[in-house]
């Protein structure tokens, strides 16, 4: 629904703005990373006499949403009539695992709405602020409407582009190598910082799958889970058409589910599941597609380079995290090249951090 249909009526807050109370909504919502998926992250205040008298963001799948544990963390119902309610994403408006967030806000009678961003799921978008809007609710949308879709970028990437948010990682020398020529040496060559491989750990937490290459299977045997923190384990892929992965290999020990995209029948083991794809086509367009199916949300996708470049030349990928270690290797595997989508720098231990973004950014 277009903005130019809402009624945004000024709201006075002499104190504080609006951006203000929005900014808690966002570091509310994000408590919710890696734990509300499928679902986006929402946070949502209550204001009263520019005091916070509640506040809550929705924590985990098929939990209560931010809406609801906000208004349930008031200490006076009473001043819910009197309050403006602050939340990141539109009020949803349907029956899902939870009721909806629209009917309990008009219920309290809360008089005042503000919203950052709309919600792009098509049984929501823009009649949750329509229902709030016909029962007399004064609605305010687009208060910190970029920040708050940049947040869920993993929940509108996939309503909008019908597959997951991909995001690329490797680590690579100061010279631009990610490893050895394994022909000249057998072992992988360790390159990022201990700080580094912690926080690697962490991203794996907070995303719905992780992908790596056959050859990377095979050479290195990762076991693709969270070790080093605290965090659920995503959702292991491999590619696998040959059938030259070994059973022992720790992508199949079965501490995860594991997903091997191969040729012939559909089957699984109690280890894996081993989906066919047509490795004539697009490999990674079925993937991705399956993965959609799927409401696996996100893919971290973790190496070799020749995977990696796939993604890179068929411009198949929303955000890629580079580490640059301090050390030299002098030859072996280049690492691929990222071009002018440079975003942000940062130290993380000895190593530098390079974050870059697809420039046509999301919805394109």
């Amino acid at each position: 629904m277009p903005k130019a249909s809402l009624r945004n009526k000024p709201l006075t807050l002499p104190m504080h703005s609006h951006e203000h109370f929005m900014e808690r909504c966002l570091e509310l919502a994000a408590n919710g990373k890696g734990k509300v998926a499928p679902n986006p992250m929402v946070g949502c205040v209550i204001v009263c006499n520019n005091i916070i008298i509640g506040e809550g963001y929705h924590e985990q799948f098929g939990g209560p949403h931010a809406e609801v544990n906000a208004i349930k963390s008031v200490n006076d119902p009473h001043l819910l009539k009197e309050a403006t309610l602050y939340v990141s994403l539109e009020p949803c408006n349907h029956q899902g695992k939870t009721p909806p967030c629209s009917d309990l806000i008009i219920e309290k009678e809360i008089p005042y709405v503000v919203v950052a961003c709309l919600d792009e799921n098509p049984l929501v978008r823009g009649m949750g602020i329509q229902k709030l809007i016909l029962n007399g609710i004064d609605v305010k949308v687009g208060v910190l409407e970029k920040e708050a879709q940049f947040l869920n970028r993993r929940f509108f990437t996939s309503i909008t582009k019908q597959r997951p948010y991909i995001l690329l990682k490797w680590a690579q020398s100061e010279d631009g190598f990610i490893d050895h020529d394994r022909d000249e040496r057998d072992e992988r060559a360790i390159i990022s910082s201990p700080e580094s491989h912690t926080l690697v750990h962490q991203w794996r937490s907070e995303e719905a799958a992780i992908l790596v290459g056959t050859n990377t299977v095979i050479s290195d045997d990762p076991q693709l889970t969270v070790r080093l923190i605290d965090g659920k384990n995503p959702v292991r892929l491999t590619f696998d058409r040959q059938k030259r992965i070994p059973s022992t290999a720790k992508i199949l020990d079965g501490t995860s589910p594991t997903i091997v995209f191969t040729e012939g029948a559909h089957y699984y083991t109690d280890r894996a599941e081993f989906i066919p794809i047509d490795f004539s086509e697009d490999p990674l367009a079925q993937v991705m597609f399956i993965l959609h199916e799927r409401k696996l949300e996100s893919v971290l996708v973790e190496g070799g380079a020749a995977l990696i470049n796939k993604f890179l030349e068929q411009n198949l990928w929303d955000e890629a995290r580079v580490f640059v270690a301090t050390k030299n290797i002098g030859s072996g595997v280049k690492a691929p090249v990222m071009k002018d989508n440079f975003t942000n720098e940062e130290n993380v231990g000895i190593d530098k951090l390079f974050t870059y973004y697809r420039k046509e950014g999301l919805g394109d």
